[in-house]
């Protein structure tokens, strides 16, 4: 199968991962929502030996991950295994961290619930998921080529779009998940970090 190759995730996977390093030290399984072209997982990998990444992916494109990932025969790279969002019942249902990029503005809104919910479920107590992609913050685009590439989303799908930070929050409360970073990131896109609430004796 032909590799295939995403310069956006080539250019933001070293940003990524300057965050991402100090957030995952004590972890020693991460699962990342949506792999893509496996150029993430790839990377994060190889540079966090300490723990095992699994990427997946929705059934009809997982054998493409497959692929791509194949070529990288790393000892902690988990084979890739498939994940449908709408699917009650995931495939993994512990993880220390859940990561996942450029995947809430191209779902739609209750598939954006369902994956909040569903991490609410796997996460253990303090555990992390770090989301990244752009945002709009207080119902407000963060510069003009966000706006340019929302309405695009929205022509190619009224059902996608950029998500505001304010609205995550609020379901992500509600899954038991708050807001614990911010980060700005290159080419107008945000790191939001959200940890597992401590449980209530």
């Amino acid at each position: 199968m032909q590799a295939v190759f995403s310069e956006a995730a080539e250019r933001n996977k070293h940003p990524i991962l300057e965050k991402l390093h100090p957030l995952l030290v004590t972890c020693k399984k991460v699962l990342e929502i949506g792999s893509g072209t496996g150029q993430h997982a790839v990377y994060f990998a190889a540079a966090l030996p300490h723990l095992q990444w699994q990427p997946t992916e929705l059934p009809e494109t997982l054998p493409l991950l497959s692929s791509q990932c194949g070529r990288y025969p790393l000892d902690n790279l988990a084979t890739p295994i498939a994940l449908d969002i709408d699917t009650a019942k995931w495939p993994v249902t512990r993880a220390d961290a859940v990561f996942t990029a450029n995947t809430l503005h191209i779902i739609h809104w209750p598939q954006v619930c369902r994956l909040f919910t569903q991490v609410g479920k796997l996460l253990p107590e303090y555990g992390i998921c770090c989301t990244y992609g752009p945002f709009n913050i207080d119902g407000r685009y963060t510069s003009e080529s966000n706006a340019q590439f929302d309405s695009w989303l929205k022509k190619r799908d009224p059902e996608s779009g950029i998500r505001d930070i304010a609205n995550l929050q609020q379901h992500a409360k509600i899954c038991g998940l708050s807001l614990q970073e911010n980060y700005a990131m290159p080419a107008n896109n945000r790191l939001l970090v959200w940890s597992k609430c401590a449980l209530i004796e």
